[in-house]
């Protein structure tokens, strides 16, 4: 389960650091997957496109929570 949460919270902070690159200037790698929030999410909510930059960003922001908080709330093994 620890694996699958770091996973997502990997592809979460890529989709968002992705789209803040988009917004900024072009991104042209798996713009499809990576830029799917950038080009689809926030043009149709109306407070997220005055903000565009900050809500891709803040999206980065969570997946690396994500992967953090899966990593600190895993066991550690002892050696």
């Amino acid at each position: 389960m620890r694996k699958i949460l770091q996973g997502t919270g990997v592809l979460v902070l890529l989709i968002g650091v992705s789209g803040a690159i988009d917004h900024l200037w072009y991104q042209p790698f798996f713009g499809v997957v990576l830029n799917s929030f950038n080009r689809f999410v926030i043009p149709n909510v109306a407070l997220l496109s005055e903000y565009a930059l900050f809500a891709n960003l803040a999206v980065a922001v969570v997946g690396a929570v994500t992967v953090l908080a899966a990593e600190a709330l895993a066991p550690h093994r002892r050696h």
